[in-house]
């Protein structure tokens, strides 16, 4: 909690920058007490236990009216306890409850999850209570019901609150930079500004060794000592210290300056502004660390891409091997050499694979490094090697790949070890393209269902290849999947740029 300001106003209604009140609303911060961040836990508690709640009178009444039965009230109240209890104690063990407005966007809300849970607990302790047989399942199975409607339909009235106690300055958080370092100053605000936090207002910078007056509009408040001042009289809740390549004798020296008055003083090294908004910030024990890049599928997660490769892999070859048996067949009766084409491409870790396809150029003319990209009435390809190319069924026998685990049913599409776009090879002309090698390439991906399949005509193609890449990786679920796999058969029938 933070004492409102009684003193004067700092800033005027034309230094404050980033997200914050409107302009001008300085004056229309309440009186008396206004609160930081952190109440965001204790709301979260109190909406969670209000859902909880209001839920059993609900659920009564609608068992009353659908079922009428008799109950017995002191078995239903054991099972009521015990439900939000274990769902209370789920919270929390998450640290739900200590979330402030930074973290509340960036973490997924389980209430719903954890109330399916707790139901559950609370009628395995009824059954190991024996009072299963005065038990409803009718009335526990409406109040879960009841329960996860209120817990689900209050979180849009929750951001909406949160919003507006934040617009209203109820709960605020003014913020000052220490380091006369314009460049510095304006990154954090562009970053802090993105992640629309209503109740953040920066009210300009202090140096005890200023090189400038004003930065990108703020004022220039003075030293450590008008700083504190301001600290002491409420202007300041939180003081970051933005001076690069900071000797350590002076950060303390600032502190020392800073520590007689109430005010969080936080330090955003170099690289966090370098850097931003591209990581994430984890311990390591006690030790903060800024994470760049974080393996998408490791652990659990790995276990169930392959598990999910594996099974559709084995249905898809179980399905389609008529067709994949008379293609072989036909690429034999039509042209001169094997039904497959091997060619090495680049796969998981920057290795090399070699990815199994049906043969759609003449022999002669096969191009294993991938020097030449595939036009459109390309004289390399067979008369019935645009009809595969055209359905994708040259592809199929990388299912093979796929139970061999070179490769996954859905990921970035490997690419030939010499790929150039233009005049330069693809990891040349597309920034961030390694990226997607961290990964298993995959028989189909997000590029290919988003209008980037085929031939890469142009440097901004290629870039958006790249971009679809990277937001698969960022986003993967199995569902991602399973929808890129639905889509990739519309693409394949509706789509031109497959030759």
């Amino acid at each position: 909690m933070i004492s409102a300001s009684h003193g004067p106003a700092v800033t005027d209604a034309g230094s404050r920058q980033g997200p914050g009140p409107a302009p001008g609303s300085e004056g229309h911060l309440p009186r008396g007490v206004r609160f930081s961040s952190n109440i965001v836990g204790p709301l979260l508690f109190l909406r969670d236990f209000l859902s909880c709640a209001l839920a059993a009178p609900v659920a009564f009444f609608l068992y009353d009216w659908l079922i009428g039965a008799r109950l017995v009230p002191s078995v239903h109240f054991f099972a009521g306890v015990a439900t939000i209890g274990t769902f209370m104690i789920l919270r929390a063990s998450k640290d739900s409850y200590h979330q402030n407005l930074f973290t509340i966007g960036e973490r997924r809300d389980s209430a719903v999850f954890d109330m399916l849970l707790s139901g559950l607990v609370a009628t395995a302790l009824v059954f190991l209570s024996g009072m299963v047989e005065n038990f409803s399942r009718g009335l526990s199975s409406l109040y879960l019901l009841t329960t996860t409607v209120f817990l689900a339909a209050s979180r849009p009235i929750f951001r909406t609150l949160l919003n507006r106690l934040a617009m209203r300055g109820v709960i605020g958080q003014r913020i000052a930079f220490y380091g006369a370092d314009p460049e510095s100053i304006d990154r954090i605000r562009h970053v802090l500004s993105s992640s629309e936090l209503a109740h953040l207002t920066f009210v300009g910078f202090a140096d005890d060794r200023p090189k400038v007056r004003e930065a990108y509009s703020l004022p220039f408040l003075g030293g450590s000592e008008e700083l504190s001042a301001l600290a002491r009289a409420g202007q300041v809740d939180q003081v970051l210290l933005s001076v690069r390549k900071l000797p350590p004798a002076r950060l303390r020296e600032i502190m020392d300056r800073l520590s007689s008055v109430c005010v969080d003083i936080s330090l955003i090294p170099d690289q966090a502004i370098d850097f931003a908004p591209d990581y994430s910030v984890r311990l390591l024990g006690s030790l903060p660390v800024l994470t760049l890049w974080q393996r998408p599928w490791r652990d659990v997660n790995g276990l169930v891409k392959r598990a999910e490769d594996v099974v559709l892999a084995s249905i898809a070859l179980l399905l389609l091997s008529p067709v994949m048996l008379v293609t072989a067949l036909l690429i034999r009766l039509t042209s001169a050499g094997p039904a497959l084409f091997v060619q090495p491409r680049i796969g998981f870790n920057n290795e090399v694979i070699h990815v199994l396809k049906f043969r759609s150029m003449y022999v002669d003319r096969a191009d294993l490094k991938g020097l030449e990209t595939t036009t459109r009435g390309d004289p390399r390809v067979t008369p019935l090697g645009r009809i595969l190319r055209r359905l994708s069924i040259d592809e199929l026998p990388q299912l093979l790949n796929v139970m061999k685990g070179d490769m996954s049913m859905v990921g970035p599409r490997p690419h030939a070890t010499h790929m150039r776009v233009g005049d330069l090879y693809y990891q040349e002309a597309v920034k961030g393209y390694a990226g997607r090698h961290r990964v298993k390439p995959g028989v189909t991906g997000l590029a290919q269902v988003k209008g980037s399949r085929g031939e890469i005509r142009t440097l901004e193609r290629a870039k958006r290849r790249v971009e679809l890449d990277q937001q698969y990786i960022s986003q993967w679920s199995v569902w991602l999947d399973i929808w890129i796999l639905v889509l990739t058969v519309r693409a394949v029938l509706i789509d031109s740029d497959a030759y």
